[in-house]
């Protein structure tokens, strides 16, 4: 792909020195400053025109993520200008700015302080399907007429969604329940609609590890082969060539990257020093998949188990490297043609970072629809109208614990729901300890239940100045109704 990693940072901070090696940035430099700027500029321009929103409502909604942005910006310090021909948002504060711009299917990317224009050629994403209204769920949205089964309790389901909406602060966007493959409740709020593409964060790490899952099955890659990483080659006794593609689904690769929990040491050690590695690539126009593989190893392989955005990038940077160099495909167009094709989802944008990287851990946008679709992907085993799409032993291993973690709570780029020995403690009570979940910030879920043929879409926007305090516990109470509609027998504490 790229030559050097050397250069992808040197945009965007004032170095005291540049060469090779890690520079340092200044606190105070203009050009950090602008990392705090990047992302609301993204997510404004993501609002407009990848969701297509009311303004008012998307910047409430997500972009004024906390009481400090809203302050800034009801008190007009934080400013937004929005350039409409060139389909440019720029947030700008204390003399300094940073800028999004919309790129078709490729979404909004953040731009580089010089240029308007992206490190790749945006290309047009388009559906081999036919037409969704007239096409029956679920590989279309035409939903079926006839009454919901005897054996589901519609009752409860409505209680279900009315709990879920039930306080506007919550900010909740759509909530959809399938049973048996059906859609037996669908709900939206907060300006969303059927057709809305939300925002999705994190559980785009999911989606993530189904693209990887797509090229085992199709026998380009292995679970446990050692990560084909070319920069973790280079040397015989590079630590790094020990990372599986297992370690990299489960988080576990042991590289050294920054994030949540985080010492002071650690963060010192940041690629710039402060600053959370794991957040870089939302606030930074840098080479994603570059950045994260040139990271050193902190930790042996599937010793230490954390959350960090290293991991599911350095498999984006497999994924990209496979499509171009083994399967010889454009590797932007490549996941509609092989997976969402594949499962009824005519549209889903992938934003990338200004090289064309599929970013995939937050900026990227699908309906609730899309999402329930992924989690009947799962639910199926893999299996979609007779076509196997992911391997049923991939299948089995993003719902089993990874050893590395302290606890079982996570799986391979999913969420588990693990009980201890006993069936208790659960990190979900309402839910049965079966269920794993795709999962992304500001509650966005997908949650999959093999015991009980369910899958459960809940999104949500994610500003939250304003959130109420018990909106987990809301959701928890909706979560525990929908399961209970399908079987009398759910009880929950």
């Amino acid at each position: 792909m790229r030559a050097s990693l050397a250069p992808i940072l040197i945009t965007l901070v004032a170095f005291s020195t540049v060469g090779p090696e890690l520079v340092v940035a200044q606190s105070s430099s203009p050009a950090v400053a602008r990392l705090s700027l990047a992302g609301p500029a993204k997510r404004y321009c993501s609002g407009i025109w990848v969701s297509k929103r009311e303004r008012p409502e998307a910047l409430y909604n997500s972009v004024l993520w906390d009481q400090a942005l809203l302050e800034a910006y009801e008190s007009g310090s934080l400013e937004f200008a929005i350039n409409e021909e060139r389909r440019m948002v720029t947030a700008s504060r204390d003399g300094v700015s940073a800028s999004a711009r919309h790129f078709g299917d490729q979404g909004c990317v953040i731009l580089r302080p010089e240029t308007d224009k992206p490190l790749f050629t945006p290309v047009s994403v388009v559906s081999a399907l036919p037409d969704a209204a007239s096409t029956p769920w679920p590989m279309g949205d035409k939903l079926p007429e006839t009454p919901l089964p005897a054996d589901v309790d519609g009752a409860l389901l409505d209680d279900a969604a009315r709990t879920f909406f039930a306080n506007d602060n919550d900010r909740r966007a759509a909530f959809i329940v399938v049973h048996r493959g059906r859609i037996v409740k669908e709900a939206y709020g907060s300006g969303a609609h059927v057709d809305m593409q939300l925002e999705s964060w994190s559980m785009g790490k999911s989606m993530t590890a189904t693209l990887m899952g797509r090229l085992i099955q199709k026998g380009l890659l292995e679970l446990w082969q050692g990560a084909p990483v070319p920069e973790w080659q280079l040397s015989p006794d590079d630590p790094r060539a020990e990372i599986r593609i297992a370690d990299l689904l489960r988080m576990s690769s042991g590289l050294r990257f920054s994030g949540g929990g985080s010492t002071p040491e650690q963060m010192a050690a940041s690629y710039i020093p402060g600053q959370a590695d794991h957040r870089l690539g939302y606030t930074a126009p840098i080479d994603i998949f570059r950045f994260s593989a040139s990271r050193d190893a902190e930790h042996p392989p599937n010793t230490v188990g954390r959350y960090r955005n290293s991991d599911p990038w350095t498999l984006g940077y497999i994924v990209r490297r496979t499509v171009e160099n083994e399967l010889g495909e454009q590797y932007l167009t490549w996941p509609q043609r092989e997976l969402f094709d594949k499962i009824g989802i005519r549209r889903f944008v992938a934003e990338t970072d200004i090289y064309g990287n599929f970013i995939l851990t937050g900026y990227n946008y699908g309906t609730a629809r899309h999402w329930a679709r992924l989690g009947l992907l799962y639910l199926q085993r893999g299996m979609w109208n007779g076509e196997r799409l992911l391997p049923e032993e991939f299948v089995d291993f993003v719902q089993t614990p990874a050893p590395a973690w302290p606890e079982p709570i996570y799986g391979g780029l999913f969420w588990l729901n693990t009980a201890d020995e006993t069936g208790r403690g659960s990190r979900i009570p309402s839910l049965p300890p079966d269920a794993y979940n795709a999962a992304g910030a500001g509650d966005q879920r997908t949650y999959i239940i093999p015991s009980r043929d369910l899958v459960i879409v809940v999104m949500s926007h994610r500003a939250g100045a304003s959130f109420a305090r018990d909106r987990r516990t809301r959701e928890f109470e909706a979560l525990g109704l929908a399961v209970k509609a399908v079987d009398p027998r759910w009880s929950w504490n």
